[in-house]
């Protein structure tokens, strides 16, 4: 699984002019499901977003996780995130799940993140969606089950 974290001080996801995910101070999560991720990589994705320690502390020192500061997260699906261009031009999709599988490793994942007694907010897997955010820092990291970068 990859994912795309930014550190907010405000975000939302909007599908068909209705807002069905909003947060204020926290992380928004942008996640791509790869063929064959399995229990083991939404395990690692929720231990990592629920632990990064990219918020500041007193000294200003990114060194507090979205558990510490009392925020909330954000999980949007984006299979964009699987896109590859290291060949030509238009991106190739060849590493991401089919929909159905990537469903429910995306679902599985917010299932995960919710038991760490955080506010969590979703968007709508496959739905055209547009996201709002404000990137406090800005702050972005790239997480990826499988590789380093």
């Amino acid at each position: 699984m990859r994912a795309v974290l930014q550190r907010v001080s405000r975000a939302s996801v909007t599908v068909a002019d209705r807002v069905v995910g909003e947060i204020g101070r926290g992380l928004l999560v942008l996640v791509g499901v790869e063929r064959a991720d399995g229990p083991a990589d939404v395990t690692y994705l929720a231990s990592k977003i629920v632990e990064a320690r990219v918020f500041p502390d007193d000294s200003g020192r990114m060194n507090r996780s979205v558990q510490e500061i009392g925020g909330s997260v954000l999980v949007v699906s984006q299979f964009t995130v699987m896109g590859d261009l290291r060949k030509g031009r238009r991106p190739a999709f060849d590493a991401a799940e089919r929909p159905d599988t990537a469903r429910a490793t995306y679902e599985s994942l917010i299932n995960e993140l919710k038991k760490c007694n955080l506010p969590i907010e979703a968007g709508v897997f496959q739905a055209d969606m547009r996201v709002e955010l404000i990137n406090e820092g800005p702050v972005t990291v790239l997480l990826d089950s499988r590789r380093l970068f």
